[in-house]
């Protein structure tokens, strides 16, 4: 079968959600065909991307948050969608405000949505609304903050080396420095 167009999917979920302020994206950068959705029609549309039979979108690959600190608004979250039926993917971009940074979960139309919804919100702090159990899937419960935003302090553990350790025993005086080994190769 050969892959469906992007620019068909785009019409199809034009037709499909009039209402909705679905935008392109463009540019050089852009590789994917790139839909911006409203959050409050991102799981409608992601339940017609998967049951729609021209579409059939039925493998959700990745979920991102990105931190466009200081731009307005601050936080996208992009969904990467497969068609194996068709041979097409396409990406899902949904902005999300840095006040309230909310998106609904997916994880109705796509259960493996489950682990990429935790791990952005692990690292940005972005909360899915409707999420079975929404935790932290990589840090430590009691860690504060979002690492990966641009906001966040970075951190500074120094890291133990011969000359910092405390405690450390010094090398015996009388060790003599091992000498390279001859190595035989093969070309020999």
């Amino acid at each position: 079968m050969t892959a469906l167009a992007p620019e068909r999917i785009e019409e199809r979920l034009r037709v499909g959600f009039p209402g909705a302020a679905i935008r392109r994206q463009t540019g050089d950068a852009v590789r994917d065909h790139t839909l911006y959705v409203p959050s409050e029609h991102l799981v409608e549309i992601c339940t017609f991307l998967r049951d729609d039979p021209e579409l059939d979108f039925a493998m959700l690959s990745w979920i991102a948050g990105v931190d466009w600190l200081p731009r307005d608004p601050r936080f996208e979250v992009v969904y990467g969608l497969l068609s194996l039926a068709r041979s097409s993917r396409i990406t899902l971009k949904v902005a999300v405000g840095e006040e309230n940074p909310r998106v609904p979960s997916v994880t109705g139309v796509w259960p493996t949505a489950d682990w990429h919804e935790r791990e952005t919100y692990d690292f940005y702090g972005i909360e899915f609304t409707g999420h079975p159990g929404l935790t932290r899937i990589l840090l430590p419960e009691d860690w504060v903050g979002w690492p990966l935003r641009k906001d966040s302090p970075l951190g500074y553990e120094e890291v133990a080396f011969t000359h910092n350790t405390p405690g450390r025993k010094l090398p015996d005086p009388a060790l003599k420095k091992l000498a390279p080994k001859k190595v035989r190769y093969r070309a020999h």
